[in-house]
């Protein structure tokens, strides 16, 4: 008989997994995140973990991000699945999907989303080859209300609040402020000195005004007033001043700035710092033409964007002769959720869902009468767990202990006995009514 040769059971970097006490708690993120999506009236929407390559790579460059697919046992005469990948975003999927379905849906069309992407990327702190997203998007037909532009970031806020995160900032910027200010300084390439600064976290001040001088061809005195935009911070009206003090001018640039004066002041009523507008960001993606978001834990500041988004003109254009601009943000639920685990910052409780463990007896009248008391108790909403054999009641009970189940039912173990239950973490047990008994 030959030996069975043993697979060493190794993780697959980058592609995380949680024990079932975390999965537990990510399971109730993913429920409060949806309900805080479906209270604004948003849609849920699922496209498949395949597009084609040309869906793919249609918002510009994203070959190296882009994991394709291949059979192991292919046939060398088909090559159907060579030009198809895995979404490594939802919004070029979502852009597809409401040009694909553009006769059978409502505009504006307010969707989210909540999937697995994956990215050929090298896994490191806040980066992962295989992660959850929850996007929310709004698409309409040629326009998209500036007021979708803070209502997104207010229903993010909502509900990444009700996730008892950490301290966070949301910062504002929009890309017609850069781009016009670009323009207003003699800028050849506005879009290189977009690129440039979008890489002040990484590089830093000095690394950013080297790009500009070399790569972006600023002269000294051009790159330092965008380096002077890019210093700007605040959370009111003298936003706007401190711009206009650099004395640069352009009616791309007043544009953009009165977007984000509408958007701060439709948002002070947040919590005092919340929502901070930041001129120096940009969102490196190509297709972003407005309102800009990013999302940074203030005491982690080196660890990466938590949530981001913004406005595009006419990313669904590519696969449809109509104008259908959006506006959207995502939550980037696995870097944070595996940032608080590696932080100890994510309470975590019982490893099942089960709220109470059904002591099985072991004379089989008995344990027909535990098994219809379980049916009778989920019949009322509870996660009922009739144990699995007819063990020492001390066994079962430890059972319960280890898998942290807050209740364990006695059904009458004897004539004498009625039904009891026992509250494992007080240690009380009472007699107790299958019709009636609710958990504590």
């Amino acid at each position: 008989m030959t030996e069975q040769k043993i697979v060493r059971p190794t993780p697959v970097s980058g592609f995380p997994e949680w024990l079932p006490e975390v999965r537990m708690v990510e399971q109730h993120w993913l429920d409060l995140i949806r309900a805080g999506f479906e209270s604004y009236g948003f849609c849920s929407v699922e496209t498949p973990s395949v597009e084609s390559l040309d869906v793919l790579t249609s918002k510009g460059e994203t070959s190296q991000e882009v994991y394709t697919l291949r059979r192991l046992q292919e046939d060398p005469r088909d090559a159907s699945d060579s030009r198809l990948g895995l979404h490594f975003d939802l919004t070029v999927p979502f852009a597809r999907y409401v040009a694909q379905h553009f006769n059978e849906l409502v505009f504006p069309f307010k969707r989210y989303q909540i999937q697995r992407v994956w990215r050929g990327e090298r896994p490191q702190e806040g980066r992962f080859r295989e992660f959850t997203q929850c996007d929310i998007d709004v698409i309409n037909v040629d326009h998209v209300p500036l007021h979708f532009d803070a209502e997104l970031p207010r229903i993010i806020h909502g509900v990444m609040s009700g996730l008892n995160l950490p301290a966070w900032t949301l910062n504002v910027n929009n890309r017609k402020i850069l781009e016009g200010f670009y323009q207003g300084v003699g800028a050849d390439d506005p879009l290189e000195v977009i690129r440039a600064v979008d890489k002040l976290d990484k590089i830093g001040t000095d690394g950013v005004r080297a790009l500009l001088t070399t790569k972006a061809g600023l002269t000294d005195k051009q790159a330092d007033a965008c380096m002077e935009l890019a210093a700007v911070r605040g959370t009111g009206p003298s936003v706007v001043q401190d711009v206009a003090a650099i004395g640069v001018r352009s009616d791309l640039l007043s544009q953009g700035l009165d977007e984000l004066a509408f958007v701060m002041d439709s948002l002070s009523d947040l919590p005092a710092g919340s929502v901070v507008a930041n001129l120096s960001i940009a969102r490196g993606l190509d297709y972003y033409t407005g309102t800009v978001y990013e999302g940074k834990f203030t005491d982690w500041p080196d660890f990466g964007t938590i949530c981001s988004g913004g406005r595009y003109e006419n990313l669904a254009g590519g696969f449809i002769r109509r104008s259908l601009p959006g506006i959207g943000m995502s939550i980037g639920l696995t870097r944070i959720f595996s940032k608080l685990l590696a932080e100890g910052l994510l309470p975590t409780g019982p490893s099942c869902p089960t709220d109470v463990l059904m002591v099985l007896p072991e004379d089989r009248p008995r344990a027909a009468v535990a098994a219809r008391t379980a049916a009778q108790l989920r019949g009322r909403g509870m996660n009922v767990e009739l144990y699995h054999q007819p063990d020492k009641v001390a066994k079962q009970v430890r059972y319960a202990a280890r898998k942290g189940i807050a209740y364990v039912w006695f059904p009458p173990l004897t004539d004498d006995r009625e039904h009891e239950v026992k509250n494992l973490a007080t240690g009380e047990q009472v007699a107790a009514d299958p019709e009636t008994w609710r958990r504590g």
